[in-house]
């Protein structure tokens, strides 16, 4: 399941989304053939909208966490104009986009509209839709669920498997806000409507990990607690990934070397604690092993910051929070990585502003030298699309699975 979950060559090869991807890979050979020749670039297609995006409505969040990787961006004043919000995610839609992930620099639930958004993408848009949250807005969790169906899902944020290890990590400004509290919303939710899945996310963070200059907690020891936890309360899985920072510059990373001074005695505990955790795995419970946690037990992580000169999928899943739309997940909020203004595609002015940005973007962003420390999920599907641009013919294509989640 992990797999296919990231397997993003074959989401883009289905046929309800190939004709966008085929039109990139036709522009992009355009232009190489006219700047051999040296002739003008051809222009974007002016279809082409993301097929993904995630959607940071707000960067208000109500918890502290010392692990988090967007510290430096929550709670700031900028916000979305509704209006102009809405406008954007309409003409994406019109133009291709087939899912939002609504997550952030922030904590989505507590934006104040967010069931309206939630209906909005859904019923209007008819976009599949994935929530990652903290959890501490249960009701608005509830309240949403029966807006999904089976391609949709929520994942709430917990890294623990104890009230007092929960309390430590996040730090919600609910002072009265457990884990055990959280957890009981699960089988409401559930009852309210049993088709999207719900899953229990647990960033392993190790002895030694830092943000910035804040030591962060120790999780290794609580991971089979919180599995056991996670299919006790009714969730459909739990996924284990591990502890990544942002460097100076703004990238997200994965650096077990410099977080660790003793990595294979830190690799073999965490491995031996995810082998308990996967003997809870049943017909009804699964436990996800993420690429990154793979990577790391494997050593072949770095393997994954050999990237292209181009970042082909930045052309195919954005980042639209209320500061701009960003490239990559990776360096959201990093204005080197600004594809364009936070009013997006809100009409054709801004349509044609943002086709322009990304048209220099990908010429000015060195995904070989920017990403150079990232630890890429879509290092393999980018390497695809430029072994593909560099051919003929047309891609063929892959099953439709109806998954658009890049």
């Amino acid at each position: 399941m992990s797999h296919a979950i990231h397997d993003f060559s074959g989401k883009l090869r289905q046929p309800s989304v190939l004709p966008t991807v085929q039109a990139y890979v036709n522009w992009r050979r355009a232009v190489r053939k006219a700047r051999e020749a040296g002739e003008p670039d051809p222009e974007l297609p002016p279809e082409q909208a993301p097929i993904s995006i995630n959607l940071d409505l707000t960067t208000a969040c109500n918890y502290r966490c010392d692990h988090c990787i967007d510290w430096d961006i929550l709670n700031s004043p900028n916000k979305h104009d509704e209006e102009d919000l809405k406008a954007s995610l309409a003409q994406m839609a019109a133009r291709g986009m087939k899912s939002v992930i609504l997550i952030g620099g922030g904590e989505p639930t507590v934006h104040p509209r967010f069931t309206e958004f939630v209906r909005f993408l859904k019923e209007d848009l008819e976009q599949q839709i994935a929530v990652v949250s903290n959890g501490s807005n249960g009701a608005k969790l509830l309240e949403i669920a029966p807006l999904l169906d089976e391609r949709d899902w929520i994942r709430l944020s917990l890294d623990s498997g104890s009230n007092e290890l929960f309390r430590a990590m996040h730090k919600p400004t609910n002072k009265d806000l457990t884990l055990d509290a959280i957890c009981e919303w699960i089988p409401k939710i559930k009852a309210a409507n049993p088709k999207p899945r719900v899953g229990f996310s647990f960033i392993i963070v190790w002895e030694g990990a830092e943000r910035a200059d804040v030591s962060v907690h120790e999780n290794v020891q609580e991971i089979v607690l919180a599995t056991e936890r996670a299919k006790r309360s009714g969730f459909d899985y739990i996924s284990l990934k591990p502890f990544l920072e942002r460097t100076p510059d703004g990238a997200e990373v994965m650096d077990p070397t410099g977080a660790h001074s003793e990595l294979a005695t830190m690799i073999a505990r965490v491995r031996a604690e995810v082998d308990k955790a996967q003997e809870h795995a049943d017909d009804g419970f699964d436990v996800y092993v993420s690429t990154n946690l793979r990577m790391l037990e494997t050593g072949d992580w770095s393997e994954y910051t050999k990237q292209p000169k181009t970042c082909h999928m930045q052309a195919l899943r954005q980042v639209l929070t209320p500061t701009g739309l960003f490239n990559c997940p990776a360096h959201r909020g990093v204005l080197k990585a600004q594809v364009g203004d936070k009013a997006g595609f809100k009409d054709e002015d801004a349509c044609r502003h943002t086709t322009l940005g990304l048209s220099r973007l990908l010429d000015r962003f060195d995904a070989s030298h920017e990403c150079r420390e990232v630890t890429c999920l879509y290092n393999k599907v980018n390497w695809w699309l430029e072994e593909t641009i560099a051919g003929e013919g047309d891609i063929e294509p892959s099953p439709e699975r109806e998954d658009f989640f890049l």
